[in-house]
């Protein structure tokens, strides 16, 4: 474990990641020998063309998948070096994950699926209602509260789950490409949010996209080109 004032100064340390998948006797490399630091608080955009490896890069540093070669520190873990329960711990409190599709609950409401993660990680139910509650009117849900997702639209639902990567208070938000399925105007709009919140909350934001104009918002981007991460220009 790293110490409190290491993890404030840089609170990802990617070092050496390589990823290869084998298939029969085929070997494909995606991730080559990649390194990355951010300091903690930082909003970092990572950008590149489909089957570049944006989302495999995000998914290590989320612990949901592991590198073949490389060591990955964050929030103070050693992630390649926990077991599957430590894992689980990990991702509970130090991560809160967005994805391109928001994976709610169906038959819960917006309230139930943001309450949910926090309820499960041992907070109390009255105090995990008023986080929830109190994240989805951050988010502009305040009247939604109670509405199923299939009665959300689409930028709502990507709304939700927003609130509910924020329930359990992690250090680190991974968001993959949270804005892909969404029509133009409430793709701005989720990107706005994202970045807004994470200053407003004091978070670290890791955001991988195709898209140029969100790809602007954040403090520092970078491109992911033959494996491996470019400061873009």
């Amino acid at each position: 474990m790293m110490s409190d004032e290491q993890s404030a100064e840089m609170i990802i340390n990617l070092t050496g990641i390589e990823k290869t998948y084998t298939t029969g006797s085929e070997q494909l490399t995606i991730i080559n020998g990649l390194s990355l630091s951010v300091e903690s608080g930082r909003k970092i955009v990572i950008a590149g063309e489909s089957g570049s490896g944006k989302s495999t890069l995000l998914n290590i540093i989320g612990g949901l998948d592991l590198p073949t070669a490389g060591s990955v520190h964050v929030c103070g873990y050693d992630v390649t070096e926990l077991d599957e329960n430590a894992l689980t711990s990990y991702r509970r409190s130090c991560v809160g994950l967005i994805f391109q599709f928001h994976y709610l609950l169906k038959d819960f409401t917006a309230l139930e699926n943001v309450f949910l993660p926090a309820y499960m990680a041992g907070c109390s139910r009255k105090l995990a209602f008023e986080r929830a509650e109190q994240l989805l009117c951050d988010v502009g849900l305040a009247n939604r509260l109670h509405h199923l997702p299939s009665q959300l639209s689409g930028g709502e639902r990507q709304r939700a789950a927003v609130a509910r990567a924020l329930i359990n208070d992690p250090k680190v938000i991974l968001a993959d490409e949270p804005t892909g399925n969404l029509d133009p105007a409430n793709a701005e709009l989720i990107g706005s949010l994202l970045f807004s919140l994470a200053d407003r909350y004091h978070k670290t934001l890791v955001l991988v996209t195709h898209d140029r104009k969100l790809a602007c918002g954040g403090d520092i981007c970078y491109m992911i080109c033959d494996g491996r991460l470019e400061l873009a220009v």
